[in-house]
């Protein structure tokens, strides 16, 4: 299976490819933080960072996309432009009928390191020896897309929500229910309990 995690943010965002290997293993693709310069206005950012994310489905086809879940944070301003970035990848996934997932960073934290309180630092070491590459990617926000990529490998491995390869026709995908899983696990656990409760 292919994953493109996406660290969403206006003015970085990060992207990063994994394939995902037996026994819980890994192999990088790619990665890359797309930038957009502060001094543009907010819908010419949004446009750059959509032709980006385009080009990388095109290039690399993933199967699922899993993107950080946007939370809560004194600063307004960066709050808003990562939910702006958050929310335009999910679009682009949803358009070509890819699955999409989202991760909160403690998720991903404890996922990489054993600790939903790891610093990027820990993180980034972590990325580096589980894809077994020769020097850490950088800046943070490509080890954290790296990140969030392993984490859904790990964790999310795809729901019957978003299963690789089904229903990637969005009409298709829209009818049958699937519109990518924004759930957490508990989320999807707790609507998996109503669903059976009916």
């Amino acid at each position: 299976m292919r994953i493109l995690g996406v660290d969403p943010g206006l003015t970085r965002c990060g992207l990063g490819v994994i394939d995902t290997l037996p026994a819980r293993k890994a192999k990088m693709v790619a990665v890359d933080v797309l930038r957009t310069p502060s001094a543009d206005s907010v819908d010419l950012r949004l446009g750059a960072i959509a032709e980006a994310f385009d080009t990388w489905l095109d290039t690399y086809r993933p199967d699922v996309v899993a993107i950080e879940r946007v939370f809560a944070r004194n600063d307004v301003s960066t709050i808003m432009g990562t939910a702006q970035a958050s929310g335009l990848t999910m679009g682009l996934a949803a358009r070509r009928g890819l699955p999409v997932a989202m991760h909160t960073p403690s998720e991903v934290k404890a996922a990489i390191t054993g600790s939903g309180r790891a610093d990027k630092k820990q993180v980034t070491s972590m990325v580096t020896r589980i894809l077994g590459l020769d020097a850490p990617p950088k800046p943070a926000d490509a080890a954290d897309a790296l990140a969030i990529a392993i984490c859904h490998s790990w964790r999310g491995a795809l729901s019957a929500q978003s299963t690789p390869g089904k229903n990637k026709d969005l009409t298709e995908r829209k009818a049958g229910g699937r519109q990518g899983s924004g759930l957490t696990k508990a989320q999807q656990q707790w609507a998996e309990a109503m669903r059976r409760a009916r």
